[in-house]
């Protein structure tokens, strides 16, 4: 059984920014692909950034230059620094891997 835990979300003003961690039980991290997703309120999950087994990353162009999307395979962990954050980033963001999600964790930009 994989299971993905998020943190790392909080309230912080336009500007700031945040560090996302998802870490996860088992040892596939290494050989796949993972991704964050978020979700705004009332509306469907959205892909945000991906990093592949060798490191590959894409980004949504609403986040790109702003987020990065980094892996630590011994550690079974992948980030997701935010910076520039802006009021329409807050969501729940969401970590993937494969079929799996983590639970969510609340990101909110005020401004």
């Amino acid at each position: 059984q994989v299971q993905l835990v998020e943190s790392g979300g909080d309230l912080v003003q336009a500007g700031g920014s945040l560090r996302l961690s998802c870490a996860v039980s088992g040892s596939i991290v290494s050989t796949s692909a993972m991704g964050w997703y978020r979700r705004f309120p009332g509306k469907q999950r959205e892909f945000v950034a991906v990093i592949t087994s060798g490191g590959y990353t894409t980004y949504a162009d609403s986040v790109k230059g702003r987020f990065t999307i980094s892996r630590d395979n011994a550690k079974n962990t992948v980030y997701l620094q935010m910076n520039s954050l802006k009021p329409e980033d807050t969501a729940v963001y969401y970590c993937n891997l494969r079929t799996w999600w983590g639970q969510g964790t609340q990101v909110t930009v005020s401004y």
